[in-house]
C-alpha cells in the first residue's frame, strides 16, 4: 500500500543568520523562520492535507517548526533519528570553515558523523517511522544536510530532481510503498521576508 511522507526543513535559524555551523547544536527560530513554518502550515491547510502522524528531529529548531506548522494542535514524536549531521568539534564555528562540498568522512576526523552514516541514519529512521501499521500520511520535520543526504540514499527513484538547495521550511514529499521512497515533489520556496 502507498504511503506519504513529507519531509521538512525547519525554518531559519539565529545560526542560520549568523552563518555559523549548526547540527548537533542548537539556536532559536528567527522571526523569519516563524513566518516561514506559518507558509508552511498554510501550504498544508490550504492544500487539505493532514497527518495521521507527525515526528521531529529532537533540536528545538525542528520541534518549533512542527508546533507552527500544525498550528500546535498536533501531538507529536522526538526522534533522535531524525538529527542534522554531527559536525564535532566544528558545531558553532563559523560556516567558512567548512570543507568544501561533498563533505564525505570530513568530521568523522574531528568527533562527528561521515556522510553515509548520517545517510544509513536518516533512511532506517525514516523507514521504521513508514512501516508502522497506522502510518499512511507522516510529517516529519529535520535539517538541510539530514534532509538532503535522505534525497541522496533514494535519488535513483526519485520523479522529480533536486535543482537547488533545500531552503528552510521546504517541503519533499514522498511515496512510501514496498521498502521504496520515491520523491514526486518538491516545495521549495526561498522566503527571505
Amino acid at each position: 500500500m502507498k504511503k506519504t511522507l513529507y519531509l521538512m526543513r525547519h525554518g531559519q535559524t539565529l545560526f542560520n543568520v549568523q552563518h555559523k555551523i549548526q547540527g548537533w547544536c542548537d539556536a532559536p527560530l528567527t522571526e523569519l523562520g516563524m513566518k516561514q513554518a506559518k507558509i508552511a502550515g498554510e501550504y498544508f491547510k490550504n492544500n487539505h492535507i493532514t497527518f495521521d502522524h507527525a515526528y521531529s528531529s529532537t533540536s528545538e529548531r525542528a520541534c518549533d517548526t512542527l508546533e507552527i506548522v500544525t498550528d500546535y494542535q498536533m501531538p507529536y514524536t522526538r526522534v533522535k533519528g531524525l538529527k542534522e549531521w554531527n559536525f564535532g568539534v566544528f558545531e558553532g564555528k563559523d560556516e567558512c570553515l567548512n570543507p568544501p562540498l561533498p563533505y564525505g568522512d570530513f568530521f568523522k576526523g574531528f568527533g562527528g558523523d561521515g556522510e553515509m552514516e548520517l545517510r544509513e541514519r536518516m533512511s532506517n529512521t525514516l523507514t521504521e517511522i513508514m512501516n508502522k501499521e497506522d502510518h499512511e500520511v507522516v510529517l516529519a520535520v529535520s535539517h538541510g544536510g539530514a534532509c538532503a543526504q535522505f534525497y541522496r540514499a533514494w535519488e535513483e527513484y526519485a520523479k522529480v530532481k533536486k535543482t537547488e538547495r533545500f531552503y528552510n521550511c521546504c517541503i519533499l514529499k514522498y511515496e512510501y510503498e514496498d521498502g521504496i521512497f520515491t520523491l514526486v515533489e518538491i516545495i521549495n520556496r526561498n522566503v527571505t521576508e
